[in-house]
């Protein structure tokens, strides 16, 4: 796995600082020369060529005008824009609400045919019910401090979770059996979860691994969530953060890791023994 699940986003930002940097250098002039120019301080000049801070649209067309290659801008503010669009904290997302924050996957989730997920945690969304979701959804909103919109994001997740029953799409989902017993909303919610787990598991579009808790010798040890959206992206489930990974090598990275913890998973017979397992313990 790669060292960090932010060292694509981190990557991105330094690429950015370099080629401002690199810009400046050509044109012969110091960090303090072109802070004078732009009317700024040194300090944000090193900030920004160090990957400190990112450098907002007017910076960067101040910085390239400095250097005499305004030409250049627009094209390093796309590459700024997407940067800073690779790692996203939750509070920025959940801005506008818990619901429009489930909302905003739908055309990612309509452009994928194959879904890998992984998860120690949480079952995954795309087989949540209405009761489990909304207790996850309100402790969330609990620990980021926001208005509590989860009874509406729930359904929102749900309405997007239908995708599963689409033709011509895969999905493969592994989880660690610890998932099982992590209780969240009351017994009638979590028992309910854990019954629809035996269902969805059993739908034809549906593979769902469970890695047991007894499993020794792990290829793998337990990750953060990731979900791989076709070979195209990767997205990693922060405390603080969303994560996108998009370099080819790191995404081959996580879908290498992804097959080593499939590979540990039961299914089937096995897989239900262990939901069963933990439905019996709720009584």
């Amino acid at each position: 796995m790669p060292v960090s699940p932010s060292s694509a986003a981190q990557i991105a930002r330094e690429a950015v600082a370099r080629r401002l940097r690199d810009l400046r250098a050509d044109a012969g002039i110091t960090g303090t020369e072109l802070a004078g120019r732009c009317g700024w301080t040194h300090p944000k000049v090193s900030r920004i060529e160090n990957a400190r801070t990112p450098p907002a649209p007017r910076d960067i067309r101040l910085w390239c005008d400095a250097c005499g290659a305004g030409d250049q801008a627009p094209d390093i503010i796309a590459e700024s824009r997407n940067a800073e669009s690779l790692y996203t904290d939750w509070r920025r997302r959940v801005r506008a609400g818990l619901r429009q924050l489930q909302e905003s996957y739908t055309d990612l989730y309509r452009a994928t045919t194959h879904f890998r997920i992984y998860s120690p945690t949480l079952v995954p969304g795309l087989l949540q019910t209405e009761g489990y979701a909304r207790a996850l959804l309100g402790a969330n909103a609990r620990m980021l401090d926001i208005p509590d919109d989860s009874a509406e994001a729930a359904v929102a997740r749900l309405r997007r979770s239908q995708i599963i029953h689409e033709p011509r799409r895969r999905f493969v989902l592994v989880i660690e059996e610890a998932v099982l017993h992590y209780q969240l909303g009351d017994d009638n919610a979590m028992g309910a979860q854990l019954g629809h787990l035996l269902t969805a598991g059993a739908l034809p579009a549906v593979s769902l691994g469970i890695i047991p808790s007894s499993t020794r010798d792990r290829a793998v040890w337990p990750q953060e969530v990731f979900h791989i959206y076709d070979d195209a992206l990767v997205s990693v489930e922060l405390l603080s953060a969303r994560v996108k990974v998009t370099q080819p090598t790191e995404i081959a990275l996580y879908a290498t890791a992804f097959e080593q913890l499939r590979g540990m998973a039961v299914y089937g017979a096995d897989a239900r023994a262990l939901i069963v397992r933990a439905i019996d313990a709720l009584r």
